[in-house]
This record gives structure tokens, sequence and C-alpha cells, in this order.
């Protein structure tokens, strides 16, 4: 035969025949590894399966299959000589992972992670290797966290109408928000602000400013971008919360012009009879006669003068009435409605509260000023320097109730106020000094925050946008309601409210000449 050396045995040929046969008969030992062709939807703290399959099917049991993220080195789980190897896996998930391997004999496994964070959202690779060869497949996982229904309430007039301000939080991926009207048209949104908290999980803000006093209610949806699921919550829009132009100035318009031409009218009559008069009477008679015209332009401004102060008391007593109904229907809701805070004190008693005399009279020496020190529910700010707590509570703790308490600030330029938690026996807390927590409003030259915090730790921290510098600030306190509101006196507007899922001590009342400082909380007495 041609092409074998003449040198070869006789015996050979059918030996070489057969072993070139066999080779081209043998199996091909490459493979192929498939996974889902859509992503893998779970929601928020479910468990997740992710499958894949080996192409053609064979066994797998003997195989390395590693399970990673984006690069080997970041490694989810590991299946090696038959059983799971723990020393490459990444911490986050330890305890959450397993190989699911009841098919691993045809070649198919699937990796289940309990637990679902935020973070495990994203792909992951599933790596078959079999001795030298290696093959992998992508498989990716969608997180899907449904947040909190929205929490929308009213915070005052701005711009000749209301801004009413939508929350909500605990969502994943990043929420869409939208505003509509009761018949379901969108409005847009004035503003719009997210944050992502430690666990990955996003917390929105919209606010909206509605000018149509004619729109019953309006009503704000989150929906998530993946799922399509959204939550809807609604708010009631009383027609006298919108702001009204004065009546003076509508008055005034009406009036005005009407004026001007009876003045005018009565200039111009005058000067025609003053030049007829001129033309036919003598001296005496004109005196006589611009005698006669004063005592009737006298008589017509008291008549006006009349009518005018009826009109007045009128249009009093209407806006008398209309503060009535305006007022009652905000003591009707009064807890939505972030505004009017005279109104809010008649839902809330009065706190007893005074200075620290200790730390207020170190730059106060004149002895005629220390009885009027001491008021029940105002704290007057004089500019000294100090760390401690300049309020002492003159009643028992706030373990209970509603209650408000004033403070003037007047121009300080650095100040820390709001109240601080002690927790009780009864708590399961120890009641030592770094258990304490705060609530409070900082200012520290022009910048403001609220801030929640521990001598340790800070729980919340955001910085605030106020338009017009307080100089009275009034604390309101709901002890059932776990609600910690700020009012500016010297516009009437709200400032910020802390909410908590409940509080596990007694409350006191906390104010220094400041910012807060953590290594300064532990000089609290």
């Amino acid at each position: 035969m041609a092409g074998f050396p003449s040198f070869l045995p006789a015996g050979f040929l059918p030996t070489l025949l057969l072993l070139q046969v066999s080779t081209w008969c043998s199996p091909v030992s490459g493979f192929s590894v498939k996974g889902p062709a859509q992503p893998i939807t779970v929601l928020l703290g479910a468990d997740a399966s992710l499958p894949c399959q080996l192409s053609p099917e064979q066994s797998a049991a003997h195989m390395q299959i590693r399970w990673y993220r984006a690069k080997l080195s970041s490694t989810v789980l590991v299946y090696q000589n038959g059983q799971e190897q723990g020393g490459e896996q990444m911490l986050e998930y330890r305890g959450r992972t397993e190989l699911v391997g009841d098919s691993i004999g045809k070649g198919a496994v699937a990796l289940l992670i309990q637990h679902i964070r935020a973070s495990d959202d994203g792909q992951y690779r599933c790596h078959f290797k079999d001795g030298h060869i290696s093959q992998e497949a992508i498989v990716e996982l969608r997180v899907i966290g449904l947040g909190s229904a929205p929490h929308v309430y009213m915070m005052g007039p701005e711009d000749r109408g209301i801004r009413v301000l939508c929350s909500s939080g605990g969502w994943f991926p990043k929420p869409r928000v939208q505003w509509r009207d009761m018949v379901g048209v969108k409005l847009p949104s004035v503003s719009e602000s997210q944050t992502q908290d430690g666990d990955g999980l996003f917390h929105v803000e919209a606010s909206l400013v509605v000018t149509d006093s004619s729109l019953d209610n309006v009503t704000c949806s989150i929906q998530n971008p993946f799922s399509g699921q959204e939550k809807v919550s609604a708010i009631f829009l009383p027609e006298p919360f919108f702001p009204r132009t004065s009546p003076w100035k509508t008055a005034l318009a009406g009036t005005l012009p009407l004026l001007v031409l009876l003045l005018v009218g009565i200039s111009y009559t005058g000067w025609r009879e003053h030049k007829a008069k001129e033309r036919e009477v003598k001296k005496r008679q004109e005196e006589s006669h611009e005698t006669e015209k004063m005592k009737r332009e006298k008589e017509e401004a008291l008549r006006f003068k009349s009518k005018s102060g009826q009109q007045v008391k009128s249009e009093v007593h209407g806006k008398a009435a209309d503060t009535e109904r305006r007022k009652a229907l905000y003591n009707e809701d009064w807890k939505k409605a972030l505004l009017y805070p005279d109104w809010r004190k008649e839902h809330f008693q009065p706190a007893l509260v005074t200075l620290n005399h200790e730390s207020f009279h170190q730059n106060n020496s004149d002895p005629g000023r220390e009885e009027d020190v001491r008021e029940e529910t105002r704290v007057l700010l004089c500019n000294k320097q100090g760390d401690c707590n300049l309020i002492k509570l003159d009643q028992k703790e706030f373990t209970s109730g509603r209650h408000y308490w004033e403070v003037d600030i007047e121009d300080t330029d650095e100040w820390t106020l709001g109240i601080y938690e002690k927790p009780t026996e009864s708590s399961g807390l120890l009641s030592h000094l770094p258990q304490r927590k705060f609530s409070v409003l900082e200012k520290k030259g022009c910048e403001y925050r609220a801030l929640t915090c521990s001598p340790q730790n800070i729980f919340l921290e955001e910085p605030l946008l106020i338009e017009k510098c307080p100089r009275k600030i009034v604390i309101f306190l709901d002890y059932e309601d776990r609600d910690i509101s700020f009012y500016n006196m010297t516009d009437g507007t709200h400032i910020f409210s802390f909410t908590q899922a409940q509080f596990s001590g007694s409350l006191y009342p906390y104010f220094k000449l400041k910012s807060m400082e953590l290594s300064h909380l532990y000089n609290i007495k």
C-alpha cells in the first residue's frame, strides 16, 4: 500500500489499520456549559436557584465545579473531589450557599443562595474543569426589593400653592416615582432625591407643588423598574389650605381707580364752576361759593369714610370666619399637615423646663434677672459658650403623652437642640451613658443637619436646607406616635421630623451651645 514503509513486517499492517480506525471512532473529550437564557428574578430575602448543564450530557461528579462572580478569586462555591470546599469562599456567602447535585450524574447542577440580599444582584459564572479542559456559562441573578408604602404629607405653602412630599424606603434597584392627579394625569416632580443605605436598599423622596386648588387629591406611586410592581398612596388637599390673596389688596385694587375718577371729576367740575362764577359774580360771591364747595366735599368725605368703615368691618368678620373654617379642617387631620405650629400646640401639653442655672449664670451676674430665667415652655438663649446640657426638666421624665417647649435661638452661630433617650431597667438595656441615644438638630456656622446618634455610633445624618435662619424653635414630642418634630417659629415652617419604631426608655430635653461631638456626650448628667 502506498504511503507505508516497505521495511514493515507483513503482520504489522492489519494492526496499524485497526489502531487508525479505533482513533477515528473514539468519543470527543470536549464539552460545553449552558445556562438559562433569561435572568433569574428573585424577591429580596427569598432563596434563589441558579442552574447550569453540561452539553453533551455526561457525569460531572469527577469534575471541579466553581461558581464565582467577576473573577475566579471572587469565589461563591467550589465543588471538588465529591464535596464542597470552603477555603476559597467569600465571607458574605458562607452559610448561605449549597450545590444542588441531584442530577450531577447527567451533568446538571444548581447553585442555591439563601436569604437573597441586594449585593447578590448581578452575574454569576458556572465553571466546569475536567483535567486540562474547562468551560463556563454566565447566569444572571436579578434581585427585586419592594419597599414600604409611600408616606405622603403636606410641607406647607409655597409659590402660590402647597408643597407635598412623598417618601419611601427599602427598594431595589433604584425605583421610579410618579405623581398623578385624581383623573390619572401625570404631574412633574419639583425635586427628587434617592439615597442608598448600608444594605444597598434605596430611599427616595420627591416633592410636588400643587397650585390648582380644584384638585381634591394627588397620588404618589413608586414602581420597581424590573417587575413593574408599584405601591401607591394618596393625600387629600383641602381647598382652604391654599394661600389666598389678601382681601385688603383686592379691596384696594377695586376702589383705587374709582377714587381717582372721583377726584378727577370733582376737580373738573370745580374748575368749570369756578370759571363760570368768575365771569358772573363778584369776589364775595366767589368766596361764598368756595365755602359751599368745601362743605360739600367734607360731607362727602365723611359719608365715604363711614361707608369704608362698614366695609372693613365686614371684611374683618369674613376673614375671621374663614380662619375658623380652615382651623377646623386642620384639626381634623393635624398630624399630616406639617404647618401652623401655633394651632398644633393645642394638641400638646406645655413641658415644664428651665435653663441650667449653673451654666446660664456664668456670664449673667445681674441678680435682678434671676426670677425671669424660669419659664414653663420657653428657654431664652443668651450668647455664651459651654458643653453641658442647658435645659433642666422640672417634671418627671417623658414616658408618655404629647409635650412641647420653645427655645429662643436668636443669632447664635453654633448650637445643638433636641432630646436624648435614657433606657429604663425594664427595657432590658443597660442604663449607663453609652446606651443613651440623641435625636437633635445641629447648627454650625451656616450649615444645618439632623442627627441621630449614640456616644459611639451615628444612626442617621441628614443635611438640611433652611432658607430663613430660625430665631425661635418649638419642639413637639409625641411619645405614643414616636414622633419628634421641629418648627421654625420665625416663619411658621416645618424644619424636620424624627420617626422611629419605638422608644426604649425615658426622654429628656437637650440643648447646648456647641455642635455635637461624640466625646462630649459623656459629660451629660
